[in-house]
């Protein structure tokens, strides 16, 4: 999870989250290199009162600053489609979970089970035990078992909601009348907290999520005491 003055993203604990890392560190360092270039060039041109015909009307820097962008562009965008794709990818999910976004609170069915559903309320400030987030704690967590891939369907019962867990990766709109779709899948236990993040009403920043990540064994003998 997110902690005091951080400025970069939260640990990951999915491939697809790796996979956003990676490729932000790579074009992080392309900007780095380009920016550095434009500024060696700009100062250059400021600091030198000479002009070189060649550099004002060459043919040969003409093609290099047309191609190089575009090569550019291409290490860019080929590891951009690699991870869309993976993101939209279904590995055969083992659990489906639907996920509804009210005013202002999040409701979750494990379609697998009969009658396996419940709300997901923020816990007043008031209420809150010691060591506990403020206005990240839920009355019930989403549990999941982890190292299993399962789909998330989203949708919203009233106005548009956005189900977000930056440590999964995960940032799918939920639309009155459309269901969304998303998969995730936890490489290791633990609480993963997440927020609406879509403008959706005056307690919007009030409808927390929290993912409890749980070893199989252990969701199965929870699902069994739900029911």
């Amino acid at each position: 999870m997110a902690y005091p003055y951080q400025l970069g993203f939260q640990d990951a604990t999915s491939p697809v989250m790796e996979e956003l890392l990676h490729f932000h560190d790579h074009t992080l360092m392309i900007v780095f290199l380009i920016s550095t270039l434009v500024l060696y060039l700009i100062s250059l041109m400021l600091s030198t009162k000479l002009t070189h015909t060649n550099t004002m009307d060459a043919q040969e820097i003409e093609t290099i600053w047309t191609v190089l962008p575009a090569i550019i562009l291409i290490m860019i965008a080929l590891p951009s489609l690699r991870i869309l794709y993976m993101m939209d990818e279904m590995n055969n999910p083992l659990l489906t979970v639907k996920t509804m976004g009210h005013q202002w609170y999040w409701s979750y069915e494990y379609t697998d089970y009969e009658e396996l559903n419940f709300d997901s309320y923020m816990i007043p400030t008031t209420e809150l035990k010691p060591g506990e987030l403020r206005l990240l704690e839920v009355d019930n967590r989403l549990i999941l078992p982890m190292e299993t891939p399962i789909r998330m369907l989203i949708s919203s019962e009233d106005v548009l909601h956005s189900w977000a867990v930056p440590s999964l990766g995960l940032k799918t709109d939920a639309i009155p009348g459309r269901l969304n779709q998303t998969t995730l899948m936890s490489l290791r236990p633990g609480l993963f907290y997440g927020q609406c993040s879509e403008i959706c009403g005056s307690n919007h920043s009030f409808m927390p999520i929290v993912l409890e990540m749980v070893p199989l064994k252990s969701f199965e003998s929870w699902s069994s005491s739900m029911l």
